[in-house]
């Protein structure tokens, strides 16, 4: 069965209102550059000091790097992995394994925000971001006898594969990684799943996180 990955809390949003006005803001906010309406704590810091929960907002370069990662791999290539993207504010995006991300970081950004403003990325007829309505139990509920799991640092250390996915074949595998700086999951979010897994002694990096499960994946179905 295909790997499940939803990518938690992503610090993709617009720029609030109530700060748009702000010095840090204004200079690079232009109605006409998409790129430019996405926040970023690399441009905004100043400007997000009294936001709430500013930890957890204007990051972008997490989830570019985690779909980088996610989307260039054998497992999706072979068509073995469902991918999707929870953000901050949640809304939740499901990604074509066609898709194509942008290298360019800027380029990027500016995809993203298209997809916030407009709810999906359609190319030639063809849908390659498309936004789920309901929330992330309405999501979980879609698939098949789902094994979830929360990946923490503080979750119970698992180093060998075997102990992941050599289940049952037919359950539906979830893997819930934060794509967020700092901090932990949410209440809601670890009422999702009692199976809080850490897969490294050290604090990794999403995108570190998000590379290690799939590489755990192929191994135990053999993709490669």
């Amino acid at each position: 069965m295909p790997l499940i990955i939803i990518l938690v809390e992503c610090g993709l949003e617009l720029i609030p209102k109530e700060i748009r006005n702000h010095p840090a803001v204004k200079k690079n906010l232009s109605p006409e550059i998409y790129s430019s309406q996405l926040l970023d704590t690399a441009l905004h810091h100043t400007a997000m000091r009294n936001i709430e929960n500013p930890g957890k907002r204007g990051r972008p370069d997490i989830a570019h790097l985690c779909l980088l990662n996610a989307l260039g791999s054998p497992l999706n290539k072979t068509s073995n992995l469902k991918l999707y993207i929870h953000t901050i504010n949640n809304k939740i995006f499901k990604f074509n394994p066609k898709i194509r991300i942008a290298r360019n970081y800027n380029r990027f950004k500016g995809l993203m925000a298209k997809l916030l403003i407009d709810g999906d990325i359609t190319v030639n007829g063809i849908q390659l971001i498309s936004e789920f309505n309901g929330e992330l139990q309405d999501l979980i509920n879609k698939f098949k006898t789902p094994n979830t799991f929360l990946f923490s640092s503080r979750g119970k250390l698992i180093q060998d594969y075997k102990e992941l996915f050599f289940g049952d074949p037919s359950e539906d595998i979830v893997a819930i990684i934060g794509g967020f700086q700092k901090g932990n999951f949410s209440d809601y979010l670890m009422g999702l799943s009692k199976n809080l897994i850490s897969i490294s002694k050290y604090s990794l990096d999403a995108w570190v996180v998000i590379s290690k499960i799939i590489n755990m994946y192929e191994l135990s179905h053999n993709i490669n």
